[in-house]
């Protein structure tokens, strides 16, 4: 069974770990990621962010983060499901998790970057309800779709 709890600083490693994995798959790490994935704490929480982590047997097996945009607006960023545990929902689970608590933040929208390459997370959010939208350019240069989840509608 796994379980959604909030990071911890034990799960730095972890959130690092399961973000590159994904991320070298198909790139180079950015300087953004290495900021980021390197200090979660300063870069997300420290701002009004938060992040999840799913766990198995507490170990660490999925995460995903909300990055802070304004008052009205999050980031759903640094999504990541361990390879061995992908399409038992875990992914699914975190995102419900994640919106759900942009949404008791007082957030009116959540908004991501992606990459079409990723067919399954893309696949995922819309069947969350993100649409393609254009927003402001991005800082990494692999990201080449935004999308966005307006929470007053749900």
């Amino acid at each position: 069974m796994v379980n959604i709890v909030p990071f911890q600083p034990q799960h730095r490693d972890a959130f690092e770990r399961l973000n590159l994995a994904w991320i070298t798959r198909h790139w180079e790490p950015e300087l953004k990621d290495f900021q980021v994935l390197g200090d979660p704490q300063k870069h997300i929480i420290a701002h009004g962010g938060y992040i999840a982590m799913a766990l198995e047997d507490d170990n660490a097996v999925g995460c995903c983060a909300l990055i802070r945009q304004d008052a009205a607006c999050f980031e759903l960023a640094k999504m990541a499901v361990e390879e061995s545990v992908r399409g038992q929902g875990i992914g699914w689970a975190l995102a419900h998790h994640v919106i759900d608590r942009a949404r008791s933040q007082g957030a009116e929208r959540v908004f991501l970057e992606s990459n079409t390459v990723l067919t399954p997370a893309i696949n995922l959010y819309r069947k969350l309800g993100f649409k393609v939208v254009t927003g402001p350019p991005s800082p990494y240069e692999r990201a080449n779709v935004q999308m966005e989840l307006t929470l007053a509608s749900q």
